[in-house]
């Protein structure tokens, strides 16, 4: 008797902000063994993210394979196409499919959990539950009811930040109790079904870093140990899905991008006010309180620089003859930008045309800024200082994000964020869209 083989199975663990050198460094030390004993199995590489290099851009990005010009998702924030308002993007906005819509299309069954930019929740062959930008667990489940299931389970969307902002000893606690009912959650979801695909996204490594990742960086008694504290809990949860998931499933560890520690922040606007680009009206807090009549250039998070284009912006002055030679002019001037002290702290501006291509291409920045490590472009308005610093410790970088493949040989040269849906897909036997720009990194 003949038997059809079954189709290779996949269980992504995404570790938001989780950097390929921090894992090797602990690894080294001794201090992640479930890490180590994984890692052996198989295939580990460092990936580069996106730019601007921001969680909702990279997941996007993996998500769909395509690059912003294609899913259409350029950063936290965006503005709302002829005016000078702006808006937090999601799934409605979300030009294409994400890796698990496509599987579902093929008649694969699919369980995501957690994932950026995923709310509203769309239609699954399977479970969906949307990540930290849907407002509460009722209305981010697909189906609805398992809404109800989650909140008897203590699930939630995510820590709080104000907690941690205001009181450091609060990030710590909120964050392990949000990471054991995600991890909770998600592996009583995944035994309830033989699921072909599942991904669990995990926020809270990233709110870990941004509040703490100095002090791990520096050992701090307290707060270094609570992050290592944090990372131990981690490394039980890999264990335990180590044992338990069948060597029949190819299990991927990833993250989205890397991490350091923040020297300054770097408030782009503040630089394009002196420079004579831009023009705010008094006390400036938002891109609505602009002079559009004289103003030239501003910038929104995390430095994407627009220029006021006649045609394009709600009163733009900037004409189209003018657009080459003021861009590169701007362009020139932020690469020579410096800190108080003299420290350069861009590394490149990158030009629209290097880095998008696609349908929504008229909605990308002029210019994105990739910043030196330790100095993040910010685009807030009304600023006195070029440079300034609150609670946030850590900052994204384009750099030292990972992939790992149990079972599988990955290609390192190249590989970026963008690759791993492919990758996915061609390890699963699925047809792959033919728009995607990601390759596949299975050897």
């Amino acid at each position: 008797m003949w038997f059809k083989k079954s189709k290779p199975r996949v269980l992504v663990i995404g570790l938001d902000g989780t950097p390929l050198s921090f894992l090797k460094k602990k690894i080294d030390e001794g201090r992640l063994p479930n890490f180590r004993s994984l890692f052996a199995k198989g295939s580990l590489i460092e990936t580069k993210s996106v730019h601007p290099t921001v969680s909702c851009v990279a997941w996007s990005t993996f998500m769909t394979g395509k690059n912003p010009a294609k899913h259409n998702i350029f950063g936290f924030i965006d503005r709302k196409p002829g005016t000078y308002s702006l808006y937090i993007p999601n799934s409605s906005h979300m030009s294409g499919k994400a890796l698990w819509e496509v599987l579902s299309d093929q008649g694969r069954k699919v369980l995501s959990m957690g994932v950026p930019v995923t709310y509203p929740p769309r239609k699954v062959n399977g479970v969906l539950v949307a990540g930290f930008l849907a407002p509460k667990v009722d209305g981010a489940t697909y189906p609805p009811e398992i809404a109800a299931r989650l909140k008897q389970g203590g699930y939630e969307l995510d820590i709080d930040p104000w907690r941690a902002r205001e009181n450091l000893d609060n990030c710590q606690p909120d964050i392990k109790r949000v990471f054991e009912a995600r991890a909770r959650n998600f592996m009583s979801l995944y035994g309830d079904d033989k699921y072909d695909f599942a991904i669990v996204h995990f926020m809270e490594t990233d709110r870990l870093h941004h509040f703490m990742w100095r002090y791990m960086e520096e050992d701090d008694p307290k707060y270094g140990a609570q992050f290592m504290d944090v990372y131990s809990m981690i490394d039980e949860f890999i264990g335990r899905v180590d044992a338990e998931v069948g060597e029949d499933v190819n299990l991927f560890v990833m993250s989205d991008h890397g991490f350091c520690t923040l020297k300054k922040e770097i408030y782009i606007n503040k630089f394009l006010e002196d420079r004579g680009y831009l023009v705010c009206k008094p006390e400036a807090k938002s891109l609505a309180d602009i002079d559009p009549s004289r103003t030239k250039v501003f910038c929104l998070d995390p430095g994407r620089i627009y220029l006021n284009l006649e045609g394009r912006e709600a009163a733009g002055i900037v004409k189209a003859g003018e657009y080459e030679t003021l861009r590169d002019e701007v362009r020139r001037d932020l690469l020579e930008l410096t800190d108080e002290e003299g420290v350069r702290v861009v590394r490149e501006v990158l030009t629209r045309e290097e880095l998008y291509d696609g349908p929504n291409f008229k909605y990308a920045p002029d210019l994105v800024v990739n910043p030196v490590d330790g100095y993040d472009p910010k685009g807030a308005f009304g600023k006195d200082n070029l440079s300034g610093k609150g609670p946030i410790v850590g900052m994204h970088t384009y750099d030292d994000a990972m992939l790992f493949a149990r079972g599988l040989d990955l290609k390192a040269e190249g590989a970026a964020v963008i690759d791993v849906t492919s990758t996915i897909l061609d390890v699963m036997d699925a047809e792959r869209p033919s728009d995607m720009d990601g390759r596949s990194l299975a050897a």
